[in-house]
C-alpha cells in the first residue's frame, strides 16, 4: 500500500527519534569501556605515580586493586540508581550517571600524584575509581531500558545491540588515543605526564554525552505507567523480597550474566594479559592485534542482535556460551603455538618440576593486596607463572629446601634462612638470576620474537573468542528488558548485571592467576571461565524463558 506524504513524514520523524535515542544511550557505553581500557592499559604507569616507594611489582598490584575497587561498588550503584530509575524516570537517572562517571574519569587527568601531595594521592585515586564504578552501576541498565522502551518488540534485539557494539567502539577508541598520545608525545614524556592525556580527552566524550542526552524526552513506557499510577512504591522490596521476581533475578545472573562477564573479560582482557604477561608478546604488538579484532568484531553485535529478533534470544546466547566453553582451552593452547612457538617447544622439551614441602606452598589468591607470598615455594611458582612456564608440583619431605628441576638440570629455590617477614632483595635477585639462566639454557625465551608470530592464526583465534562474546552480549539487553516488568525493570536488570560483569568478570584475572600458580599449568586458569560458561549454558537451556515474541514490554 502506498504511503501518504504525512505518513512518510511521521515515519521519518519516528526513525530520526529512534536514532537519537540509540546514539544517546550508546555513548554512555562507549564512555564506560573507554575509561575501563585506558585505566587498565596504563595501570603500571599509574602505579608508579600514585604508589611510589613500594616497589614496581607492588605498585602495579595496588593500581590493579584500585581498578578493582570500582567493580566492587558497581552493584551498590545499581541498587541506588535502579531505585531512582524506577521511581523518578530513566532520563533523569542516566543524566546523573553519565555526569558522575565522566567527572570521576576526567579528574584522574588533573589529580596530583604522590610526588606532589604525598600519601593522600592514592586515597583520592581510590575514591575517584569507586565514584566512577558507583555511577556505572546505574548506566548500563538505564541505557538498555531506554532504547528498548522506545522500540517495538520485533526490532528490539537489533536496536539494543547498538549499545553492546558501543563497548567495542570504546575499547578501540581507547587504544587509538593511547597509541596517538604515545607516538606524538614520546614514550619518556608519556610516562612522565602524557598518560594523563587519554583521561583528559574523556571531557570531550562527557560534553557530547550530556549534549545529546539533554535532547531526549522521557521513556514512553515510563510515562505510561506514571500516568496510570502504577509506579512501584518500593522497587527494591518488589525485586528482592518477592520470590517470583528474585527467582528471575537469580536465573538471569547464573544463566547469562555471570557467563557474559567471564566470556567478555576472557576474550577482551585475559587474552591481552595472557599474550603480554605469559607469552611475553611486545605490548605494541598485542595492542595492534586486539585493535584489529575489536574493530572486525564490532558488526557482530548488530548481527547477533538482529538474529535474535528472528530466531529468539536463547538460541543466540546459548551459541555464545557454547562456543566459549568449547573453544577457550584449545584456543589458548593454539594461541601459544602461534604467538610464542619457542615457549611452546621449550615447555614440551624441558618440563619443569617444583619440589617443595606441601606446607610451604600457598594458594596465591589476593584481592585486597594484603597477602604475602614469601616462602621459597610461593616465590618459585609465581616466578614461573609470570614467565609463562608450565610446571608440575612434587611433594618433598618437611624441612627440605625447595628445588626447581628444568629438564635434567636442578637449581635451588630461595634459601628459607634468609626469609623473615619479607624476602631479602639480594637473595631474590640471586634466585631470579639462577632461574633465568637455567631457563635460557633449556631454550625458554625471555620474550616472543615478533618475526616468529603467526599473525593470521593469532587474529583468527582472538576473533573466535570475540564471536562467543558478541553472540552472548548482542541480544542480552533485549532479553533482560523483556524478562522484567516496567515498574521494577531498572532495579531488577541493573543489580544482577553488575554482579555478573563486575564480580564474576572483574575478578577473573586474580582468580585465574591463583589457579595457574597453584597447579603450574598456564592454562588451568581457564577452568574458571569455562566452568562459569558451562553453568550458564545449562541454566539458560533449562531455566531461562524465551522472550523475543513479547509484543509488549509490560
Amino acid at each position: 500500500m502506498t504511503m501518504t506524504p504525512d505518513a512518510r513524514a511521521a515515519r521519518g520523524t519516528q526513525h530520526s527519534r529512534l536514532l537519537l535515542v540509540v546514539a544517546a544511550s550508546s555513548v554512555g557505553t562507549v564512555f564506560e569501556w573507554y575509561d575501563f581500557f585506558i585505566f587498565g592499559s596504563l595501570a603500571a604507569i599509574i602505579g608508579r605515580h600514585f604508589f611510589a616507594g613500594v616497589g614496581e611489582a607492588r605498585a602495579y598490584l595496588f593500581a590493579l586493586l584500585t581498578f578493582a575497587a570500582g567493580f566492587a561498588v558497581r552493584p551498590l550503584g545499581a541498587i541506588v540508581f535502579g531505585w531512582f530509575g524506577d521511581r523518578t524516570g530513566r532520563k533523569r537517572t542516566f543524566l546523573v550517571t553519565i555526569s558522575v562517571m565522566g567527572f570521576a574519569t576526567f579528574m584522574v587527568a588533573v589529580l596530583p600524584d604522590q610526588s606532589t601531595i604525598g600519601v593522600v594521592a592514592p586515597y583520592w585515586l581510590v575514591a575517584l575509581r569507586m565514584l566512577q564504578g558507583f555511577a556505572i552501576g546505574g548506566e548500563y541498565g538505564g541505557a538498555a531500558i531506554y532504547v528498548a522502551e522506545h522500540t517495538v518488540a520485533r526490532r528490539r534485539g537489533f536496536a539494543t545491540s547498538w549499545i553492546q557494539s558501543a563497548a567495542g567502539i570504546g575499547l578501540a577508541l581507547a587504544l587509538i588515543v593511547i597509541l596517538i598520545a604515545r607516538t606524538v608525545i614520546g614514550e619518556t614524556a608519556f610516562e612522565a605526564w602524557g598518560w594523563r592525556v587519554p583521561f583528559a580527552v574523556s571531557l570531550l566524550l562527557l560534553a557530547f554525552s550530556l549534549w545529546i542526552r539533554l535532547k531526549l524526552a522521557e521513556s514512553p513506557e515510563f510515562l505510561r505507567i506514571q500516568s496510570e499510577g502504577t509506579l512501584s512504591k518500593a522497587p527494591l522490596a518488589e525485586v528482592f523480597l518477592q520470590w517470583k521476581n528474585l527467582r528471575r533475578v537469580l536465573t538471569v545472573l547464573f544463566a547469562i550474566l555471570a557467563g557474559q562477564g567471564v566470556v567478555w573479560y576472557t576474550a577482551q582482557f585475559y587474552s591481552q594479559f595472557f599474550l603480554e604477561r605469559v607469552l611475553a608478546v611486545p605490548p605494541a604488538t598485542v595492542n595492534a592485534l586486539l585493535l584489529v579484532v575489536i574493530l572486525a568484531s564490532a558488526p557482530l553485535y548488530l548481527f547477533f542482535g538482529w538474529l535474535s529478533d528472528h530466531v529468539g534470544r536463547k538460541p543466540v546466547m546459548l551459541f555464545g556460551l557454547g562456543v566459549a566453553a568449547l573453544s577457550f582451552f584449545p584456543g589458548f593452547h593454539l594461541l601459544t603455538e602461534a604467538a610464542n612457538p619457542a615457549l611452546a617447544r621449550a615447555n614440551a622439551r624441558a618440563p619443569v618440576v617444583v619440589e617443595s614441602p606441601p606446607e610451604d606452598c600457598s594458594l596465591q589468591f589476593d584481592l585486597i593486596g594484603t597477602a604475602k607470598f614469601i616462602t621459597a615455594c610461593d616465590i618459585a611458582k609465581a616466578a614461573l607463572s609470570n614467565r609463562g612456564v608450565a610446571y608440575t608440583s612434587r611433594a618433598a619431605p618437611s624441612g627440605t629446601p625447595t628445588v626447581i628441576r628444568i629438564g635434567s638440570r636442578q637449581i635451588a629455590g630461595v634459601d628459607a634462612k634468609y626469609l623473615g617477614k619479607t624476602p631479602q632483595p639480594v637473595e631474590l635477585r640471586q634466585f631470579q638470576a639462577r632461574l633465568s639462566g637455567a631457563l635460557a639454557d633449556a631454550g625458554y625465551p625471555t620474550a616472543a620474537s615478533p618475526s616468529r608470530i603467526d599473525v593470521p592464526l593469532s587474529l583468527a583465534i582472538l576473533f573466535l573468542f570475540l564471536i562467543a562474546a558478541t553472540a552472548l552480549y548482542g541480544p542480552q539487553a533485549a532479553a533482560l528488558v523483556e524478562l522484567f516488568p516496567t515498574r521494577i525493570r531498572y532495579t531488577a536488570l541493573s543489580v544482577p548485571y553488575h554482579i555478573g560483569v563486575g564480580w564474576f568478570g572483574g575478578f577473573l584475572p586474580a582468580t585465574a592467576f591463583a589457579i595457574v600458580a597453584a597447579t603450574g599449568n598456564i592454562y588451568a586458569g581457564l577452568w574458571y571461565p569455562v566452568g562459569v560458561s558451562a553453568l550458564g549454558f545449562v541454566v539458560t537451556l533449562f531455566f531461562l524463558p524465551e522472550t523475543y515474541r513479547n509484543e509488549e514490554t509490560r
